[in-house]
């Protein structure tokens, strides 16, 4: 990949990757932190990934970035307490993007990033496969059973209102 090839790969992708990662982590800088060492890798294997093959390699390289990101998270727990006062009573918030992202929150990592991906994004069962390292029947079974999760949480009249 020439130096011009991989500068169209950044304005061609970027958006999209960033907003991949983005509805993953839910935290601006950590998704842009992840996309730019994706970026920064391609740079470094220019040489090895031709031009056609960067949009799947940069997804790939990101999503592992972000399962990295995610279990370095989970492994630093911090415990924060608040005065009684100063506590927020909790209200039911009839927003349909909420709503939808509380039941995405309630999905695997894998899950999420499925549905992010055919969805949100509308990658092929392909191109899902290659970013996600699974074949194109695994990503179509795992897609199903994640819809239907959403379908079951969505259905429910108490997670609505």
């Amino acid at each position: 990949m020439t130096e011009k090839e991989y500068n169209k790969c950044v304005d061609l992708y970027s958006d999209n990757l960033f907003r991949f990662i983005v509805k993953n982590l839910e935290h601006t800088e950590d998704a842009r932190d992840v996309v730019q060492n994706a970026f920064e890798i391609l740079w470094k294997h220019c040489n090895d990934v031709p031009f056609e093959k960067a949009k799947s390699y940069l997804f790939t390289v990101a999503y592992h970035n972000m399962i990295d990101h995610v279990r370095k998270v989970k492994r630093v727990s911090l415990v924060e307490e608040f005065k009684e006062e100063a506590r927020v009573s909790e209200q039911k918030i009839h927003n349909a993007r909420s709503i939808i992202e509380k039941a995405l929150n309630r999905l695997s990592d894998v899950q999420k990033s499925l549905i992010l991906l055919k969805d949100y994004e509308g990658y092929s069962y392909e191109e899902i496969g290659e970013i996600m390292q699974l074949n194109p029947s695994q990503v179509k079974v795992y897609l199903h059973r994640a819809r239907a999760h959403l379908k079951e949480y969505l259905v429910k009249m108490e997670n609505v209102i």
